[in-house]
């Protein structure tokens, strides 16, 4: 994994600066040297566990590497973040001073709340909200759907990134209970099981092997989930994790769709679950094909789309006559694993960053799941753990 060293060294030089700049307010605004010496002393342990994270071998290191240095540079975050923002604000009380006046320290009041709020805040994300399952029932109505299929239930997991949690299987128990109390007929998961190698899955196999649904359990692969973001000693050594993740998929019961179609039959009707491998925007690498997962995409048959990453929906299906694929379910985005108020920074990314889409005609819809796991950062602040019901109906 590169380090992005020039916007490492702008964060450390405004880390850096915001250390010295409370530091002097400590000083002068507290008699007791007391919290200006805790401060410095506090500051120097975070820059040495932002130096051990920074060291550590990242994409070679075992699980529990990548577990220390996401915790590690979390807990700098955590920080810094809020020092941030107390600086920014406790500024602009100094404005006066400039004219020689006193500092409004109402301002200076509100900024040391804003920066323990934050802090609090990203705790709350890393703690308690991301073990939130939030379960999204989501009604899609279609004229063209085959009406034996009225009522049908697809329960969407996502992102599960099952590495983060370890060899503790509290949570993936959780959501496999959640999930099965929802009378599902089908449920469907849209990539990224693991974070970067496949031994991740395997404590979380016995739980994920209780999902139950009467069409069964089908799932597709994640850019994640093919090592990308590991080394290896060769390629084949990274094919056979690949490939054992796939293994352990089946042995539990699920049915991967790898740019392939399953049909679902309702008496004389039918609909197509397609599933093509991972097809996405830059810089993640195309693995999936829709001409060979289904090469007639412009028949009459209701067909659901199964791809991980919404681009594809965006780059390819949408307002694309010569496709007809009423619906098509993703994941990826995560939300960027904030969300407050309806309002996240996976905007900026994706325009399609969470919950249903329609292109102008709505011949095409579209459905993100913002996941279940965390992935870069061990939180998440707003943007719960989703679990979708889709249901459909007869228009």
């Amino acid at each position: 994994m590169r380090i992005p060293w020039i916007p490492l060294v702008i964060f450390l030089l405004l880390s850096v600066f915001s250390d010295f700049y409370i530091y002097k307010c400590l000083k002068t605004r507290f008699r007791n040297r007391f919290w200006s010496r805790l401060h410095l002393w506090i500051s120097i342990i975070l820059y040495v566990v932002l130096a051990c994270a920074l060291l550590m071998p990242r994409k070679s290191g075992d699980n529990d590497v990548l577990l220390s240095v996401m915790w590690m540079l979390y807990t700098f975050l955590s920080v810094y973040l809020p020092k941030y923002l107390f600086v920014l604000i406790d500024l602009i009380s100094r404005i006066p001073c400039l004219f020689r006046r006193k500092r409004i320290r109402a301002i200076s009041v509100v900024a040391a709340f804003v920066g323990f709020f934050t802090f609090a805040c990203m705790w709350w994300g890393a703690l308690i909200n991301r073990f939130n399952i939030d379960v999204k029932e989501v009604e899609i109505s279609r004229s063209d759907l085959p009406a034996r299929f009225d009522g049908y239930r697809i329960v969407q997991i996502s992102d599960m990134h099952t590495g983060t949690y370890g060899s503790d299987t509290t949570f993936i128990s959780k959501v496999v209970d959640r999930v099965n109390t929802l009378s599902p007929d089908l449920i469907v998961f849209t990539g990224d099981i693991v974070n970067s190698r496949s031994f991740e899955l395997t404590p979380h196999l016995s739980p994920l092997s209780r999902l139950s649904a009467p069409d069964g359990v089908i799932s597709i692969m994640g850019n994640h989930d093919y090592g990308d973001y590991a080394t290896w000693n060769s390629p084949e050594e990274k094919a056979g994790s690949v490939q054992y993740l796939k293994d352990m998929q089946r042995s539990i019961g699920w049915e991967m769709l790898n740019n392939s179609t399953r049909l679902i039959g309702r008496g004389s009707d039918t609909i197509a679950i397609i599933g093509v491998e991972n097809i996405g925007d830059h810089p993640f690498p195309v693995y999936g094909s829709l001409a060979k997962a289904y090469p007639a995409t412009e028949d009459s048959r209701f067909k659901i789309l199964l791809t991980h990453n919404p681009a594809h929906w965006t780059d390819s299906i949408s307002g694309n006559s010569d496709i007809n694929i009423p619906l098509t379910l993703s994941g990826h985005t995560h939300a960027m694993q904030m969300e407050v108020a309806g309002i996240s920074p996976a905007a900026l990314r994706y325009p399609t960053w969470g919950g249903l889409y329609a292109d102008n005609d709505s011949t095409h819809l579209l459905y993100v799941n913002i996941g279940l796991g965390t992935v870069g950062f061990p939180a998440r602040i707003g943007a719960e753990p989703e679990i979708s019901v889709l249901t459909l109906h007869k228009k």
